[in-house]
């Protein structure tokens, strides 16, 4: 990692010094696996998360036909899904696997759940209809089919790359597009894990398997992670990278950390404490076969970042992160009294709370609300934040709600150069007092 100049000012020529030196020595692994934090009701009662595949070559016809990228094509992710138009897996872009939007530009920055269900909602209309239509009455269907779009509005996800030839590529799209694609998911034994399983086996065979101990024989997509990785060692002529898709800041709850079988009983109290009090010797053997095969910290493997549209960036360093964090509040303070009492946050959640979103004239989010009676529009992508009638206090709001949730924390949530993006975004609203520039 490049040393980086403890001022904010500073910051900027590090940045640029390590982006070059990095890019320079990086090349492109072709496939990776993608290890996603469990949320929601069934994320808490499983806490295994979800794993998919995403090969930067392959490309999606349509969600159930594979062919090869053309040139400028970023690749598609391929996963099991339960219930989704009456198939067993479907191929979605990598952009709007992650956003539900078509170009990087496009991704908001700070989301809730109005937001996501809209842009789901429109790439569904334009893109998805015939696999998952309106429901009788013309609104957008129940369903797992939101798994396909909008991941990284969900949850963080861990990337653990490995290279593949264009041969393999062209193998793989050949024997996947010839296979019947119908339903086959089954929790115990064919869920979305033992689908990335076998594509990552696909590529390079008996690599990957359950763990008859740790997991119950059941596959997880923290195991299979984990066993990548240790293929990864032990052949370093093949490239290999880690990486994380941050989930995107905004009100949509936060997702957990991801566990295996026995982890996840370990690790709850609401699963360890009863099943100790009825049986003392299971939770000893749960222990046992959790710290004789079920250990790995996804995060211990990761220093880059994926942001939209990007290459992989260096993760915003902890000495960083406390002077922008300092920094920001300082600002905050001295633009707006509020600050102090704590209402600057109540604020912004009071404007998007009440806010419609929609698309401006070249499909970029917004969001529209009134403001004395008058509408007004917001602009919530990099592509169009500076673009709309919006008041710049609004703006200036938003972008401190996104900075604080990616300074939160004592683990950096983002990357270098999306937080001196952020901060140099706020700065054009705001003109910054002459002690912090």
């Amino acid at each position: 990692m490049c040393p980086l100049a403890s001022s904010v000012k500073g910051f900027r020529i590090g940045v640029v010094v390590c982006i070059g030196l990095w890019c320079a020595s990086h090349a492109h692994a072709d496939a990776a696996l993608l290890l996603e934090e469990p949320y929601g009701h069934f994320g808490a009662f499983t806490a295994t998360g979800h794993a998919a595949v995403y090969l930067s070559r392959v490309c999606a016809e349509s969600p159930t036909v594979l062919r090869r990228c053309a040139e400028g094509e970023t690749g598609v992710v391929v996963s099991r899904y339960n219930k989704v138009g009456g198939y067993d897996w479907l191929a979605i872009p990598l952009i709007p696997y992650l956003y539900a939007v078509q170009e990087p530009g496009e991704v908001p920055l700070f989301a809730n759940p109005k937001i996501v269900a809209f842009l789901r909602n429109q790439y569904r209309k334009k893109y998805l209809e015939a696999i998952v239509p309106e429901d009788p009455n013309g609104e957008p269907p129940e369903g797992n089919w939101t798994q396909l779009v909008g991941s990284a509005y969900d949850r963080t996800i861990y990337g653990f790359s490995i290279e593949t030839t264009p041969e393999q590529d062209d193998r793989f799209i050949e024997a996947y597009n010839s296979r019947a694609n119908q339903p086959r998911f089954n929790l115990m034994a064919h869920n979305c894990a033992d689908f990335a399983k076998d594509v990552v086996n696909f590529y390079y065979p008996r690599t990957l398997h359950r763990n008859l101990i740790a997991d119950a024989g059941i596959t997880t997509p923290k195991e299979i992670a984990k066993l990548l990785v240790k293929f990864s060692e032990r052949h370093p002529e093949l490239r290999s990278s880690a990486f994380i898709v941050p989930q995107v800041p905004g009100s949509m709850p936060r997702s957990t950390a991801v566990y295996g079988v026995a982890e996840s009983f370990l690790k709850s109290k609401k699963y360890v404490v009863p099943i100790t009090a009825a049986n003392p010797v299971a939770t000893g053997v749960l222990a046992v076969a959790y710290l004789g095969g079920g250990r790995f910290d996804p995060t211990a493997h990761h220093a880059m970042i994926l942001e939209p549209g990007s290459e992989l960036e260096p993760l915003l360093p902890a000495g960083e992160q406390r002077t922008y964090r300092g920094a920001l509040d300082d600002l905050l303070e001295k633009t707006d009294p509020r600050t102090a009492a704590g209402r600057h946050d109540q604020s912004w959640a009071h404007w998007q709370a009440a806010a419609e979103p929609q698309l401006d004239e070249l499909g970029r989010p917004m969001l529209r609300l009134r403001v004395g009676g008058k509408a007004v529009d917001v602009g919530i992508s990099r592509d169009n934040i500076l673009g709309t009638s919006a008041p710049p206090k609004l703006t200036e709001e938003m972008l401190a709600a996104r900075l604080k949730m990616e300074l939160r924390g004592r683990a950096p949530k983002a990357s270098q150069t999306d937080v001196l993006s952020d901060w140099n975004l706020l700065q054009r609203v705001v003109p910054l007092p002459a002690d912090l520039n």
